[in-house]
């Protein structure tokens, strides 16, 4: 099959939506599928506001309509939804061809905590775009559950993996650490509620990997604590492996691929029992749930490293593209066939 996945996100991005559709692109092409991944990166774009490091699209509709035209996929699935997935849904719907999308972000919630606008308005807002779609692909039981409840139609599951052969446990040189190390790998920006992990009182050292606009704020307020930067998706397993525990203080995420990644390297999780860590985390196993993050900090600790890494080979990239695959199968009733959703178009084809 052609399946064309148009995305906001950036491939230079550091994220879980770039790491999910990269390992998902990667993955179809191995089953043998053809993949158009449409992204900012081949076209004009602006920055994004109050994210300036973002970059998004500029008025994209007609080279999307021209790329999408000359792929003939036979299924398109809109990722995001900023410029890129607006553009590609106005298309889908002006040619009358099905498609599917995914729920990513809780852009509600981010927004909200930024006080741009309140979660009710971005949430109609949410309902209108995904309205038209087949199907929308969300992480976790707990996040269908919560769309549901707000009015989202035609929510299926569509789970994350994680690449354990990269990673995994190595031996790092840990003699210059103060112990116990514990890590947060993330945007630095007041979603993911990073605060309330810098304020705890914790023996040894806290460390910050990633980039956002709190970072100068916060690298000022707390002194003590190791602000490393953005790092390469690829040099993250080395800083795993130096921690004792991977702290994931947010309140808002959809998934939280990093705390898969983490527990692969045996690195036990402390989180919130929020949304994302109930559906990724094995508590007692994996990690530690706990409203007391200072508690489930501690209690972190004594966790076996081979149980942890036991319970992230659960998750496979492989298993998860298959729940991607199957979802595309049954929305648009094809068997392989080729280039047809653009042939000869002026109604949707029959099992759309």
């Amino acid at each position: 099959m052609r399946i064309a996945i148009v995305t906001d996100a950036g491939q230079s991005q550091i994220n879980g939506v770039v790491n999910t559709l990269r390992a998902t692109s990667a993955c179809l092409r191995h089953n043998g599928h053809e993949v158009l991944l449409l992204s900012p990166d081949d076209f004009p774009t602006f920055a994004c506001p109050t994210y300036p490091e973002i970059r998004l699209a500029h008025k994209p509709y007609a080279r999307i309509a021209a790329s999408l035209k000359a792929f003939g996929p036979d299924c398109i699935h809109i990722s995001t939804e900023g410029p890129m997935g607006l553009a590609a849904r106005r298309f889908c719907l002006r040619q009358g061809i099905g498609f599917t999308t995914a729920y990513h972000t809780r852009f509600p919630e981010y927004l909200s905590a930024r006080s741009i606008l309140p979660k009710a308005l971005t949430y109609r807002w949410l309902r209108w775009f995904h309205g038209p779609s087949k199907a929308v692909m969300v992480p976790t039981p707990h996040v269908l559950k919560e769309l549901e409840q707000r009015g989202f139609r035609h929510l299926v599951l569509w789970g994350r993996g994680v690449d354990t052969e990269r990673f995994k446990p190595v031996d790092e040189d840990h003699a210059c650490i103060v112990r116990p190390l514990y890590l947060y790998v993330g945007r630095v920006a007041v979603e993911k509620n990073i605060e309330s992990f810098l304020q705890v009182d914790l023996p040894g050292s806290k460390w910050v990997i990633g980039d956002g606009p709190l970072r100068e704020e916060l690298q000022q307020r707390y002194p003590d604590v190791q602000f490393l930067g953005a790092k390469p998706h690829h040099e993250l397993t080395s800083y795993y492996n130096c921690a004792d525990v991977m702290v994931f203080p947010s309140h808002t995420d959809t998934f939280g691929l990093v705390m898969v990644e983490a527990m692969a390297c045996g690195v036990p999780v402390a989180a919130y029992p929020v949304a994302g860590p109930l559906d990724v985390v094995a508590h007692g196993r994996s990690g530690i749930l706990d409203e007391d993050l200072t508690s489930a900090c501690q209690r972190a600790l004594a966790l076996d490293r081979r149980e942890v890494r036991e319970h992230a080979l659960e998750y496979s990239w492989e298993y998860a593209t298959q729940q991607f695959q199957q979802h595309l199968f049954q929305i648009h009733g094809v068997k392989a066939r080729p280039n047809n959703l653009l042939a000869g178009r002026s109604r949707p084809a029959s099992g759309l």
